[in-house]
């Protein structure tokens, strides 16, 4: 009986070549960074979506409460454009305030009832006007107080989203009637 020692062929070896290693490592290093591009794109979006939905809550909130409140005043009593003051149904001072360093909106009932409606507001504007419309449905502005009757505000919120400082909120605006 003959012993055979069997030998391996130069194609049957186990292992890896470098060159392999090498093309191994570049593709696996390209398939993880176009997972971690994709998982950051992802997280930013549901970040921003998140701060939409809250701002949008926020502004909501805020423009509902101005605009109960507005509309039952008796009138107002003085303005700017960061600045309404009016009389309120019971005869107690109501201000709506904004405050661009603090960059917050304030509501003040009296002299001791403070409240923030907004905050992280960039830009806020109120304007003033009479009631009757012009022929082209804009509203006639005025100075005097006694003679307003309708109040265009429009803000501008935003926050930042990992580092940036992204507008999530587009201008909300809304024109407001005093019924009184």
């Amino acid at each position: 009986m003959k012993l055979f020692l069997s030998r391996r062929s130069p194609g049957m070896r186990s292992g890896m070549t470098l060159v392999e290693i090498m093309v191994a490592t570049a593709v696996g290093s390209i398939a993880m960074a176009a997972i971690m591009s994709l998982w950051l794109y992802s997280a930013r979006s549901f970040v921003a979506m998140g701060n939409y939905a809250d701002l949008d809550r926020a502004s909501r909130n805020a423009l509902d409460l101005m605009s109960r409140e507005i509309r039952g005043t008796r009138s107002l009593s003085s303005f700017s454009t960061n600045h309404l003051q009016f009389v309120d149904f019971d005869g107690s001072p109501l201000t709506f305030r904004y405050s661009p360093g603090t960059r917050e909106l304030t509501r003040e009932k009296g002299a001791t009832n403070r409240t923030v409606l907004l905050e992280q507001c960039d830009f806020l504007a109120f304007h003033v006007s009479q009631r009757n419309p012009s022929n082209d449905f804009t509203f006639y502005p005025t100075t005097v107080a006694s003679q307003a009757k309708l109040i265009d505000v429009s803000w501008r919120c935003s926050r930042e989203i990992l580092g940036a400082r992204v507008n999530t909120e587009s201008v909300q605006t809304a024109k407001i009637v005093i019924r009184n």
